[in-house]
């Protein structure tokens, strides 16, 4: 390699990592992506079981929780090892109870979403529900 071909490529990896730490400055962590959707909630009761119509309204937050939003209610589940989930994952659900409902006892695994291989399995917790308060907008 000549030199100019190396002074080169040693700019460019100069460039790339420089570049690296803005890039990663603005990507949200999982925390603060919760808490703009929990803005101006209050959290309820925990629960064991939630009503679901399909899992159309479950949001993995990565390294965060698991949330399920059905009306004016967001449920919160932040699952026994929150670290372990991947936004790039989906979740596989076998219900036990009631099909109506997703209950902390119920089986969910994850898979991959490029290579659809098994990636882990998500030990649910308590269903927090966060409400707007009485007479609050919006």
């Amino acid at each position: 390699m000549t030199r100019v071909a190396m002074s080169a490529l040693i700019a460019a990896c100069a460039g790339l990592l420089a570049a690296s730490p803005a890039a990663s400055m603005d990507r949200k962590t999982g925390e603060e992506k919760l808490a703009e959707m929990l803005e101006g909630r209050v959290a309820g009761e925990p629960e064991n079981c939630i009503r679901t119509f399909g899992n159309g309204n479950l949001t993995v937050i990565d390294k965060t929780a698991l949330v399920y939003k059905r009306g004016d209610t967001i449920w919160v589940n932040r699952t026994r090892f929150p670290e372990t989930l991947d936004d790039n994952d989906y979740l596989v659900i076998k219900k036990y109870g009631t099909t109506g409902q997703l209950c902390r006892l119920d089986n969910v695994t994850t898979r991959d979403r490029g290579g659809n291989f098994f990636s882990g399995v998500i030990f649910l917790e308590d269903f927090v529900p966060y409400r707007k308060p009485a007479g609050a907008e919006g």
